[in-house]
């Protein structure tokens, strides 16, 4: 997977690592990929619901230690 932009959210909670996504999001164009990594266990559904409910893809989640690693596709 070739990763566009990355935002590192560690240490924050619900919902600042929604909404930087969506900040950073809109900076992107359609098809690019955002990678978001956090330490919020509950960015796992978090991010789930946030790409239903914007039309995003969200391609892969993954949790690698204590960091939980989202990447969205722009739609």
């Amino acid at each position: 997977m070739n990763i566009d932009k990355e935002l590192d959210t560690r240490g924050l909670n619900c919902p600042l690592p929604i909404l930087k996504a969506k900040k950073a999001l809109a900076e992107m164009t359609s098809g690019q990929l955002l990678q978001v990594v956090s330490t919020d266990a509950g960015s796992l559904r978090d991010f789930e619901a946030f790409a239903r409910q914007t039309g995003n893809d969200l391609m892969d989640q993954q949790t690698v230690g204590g960091d939980f690693i989202h990447v969205l596709k722009r739609r």
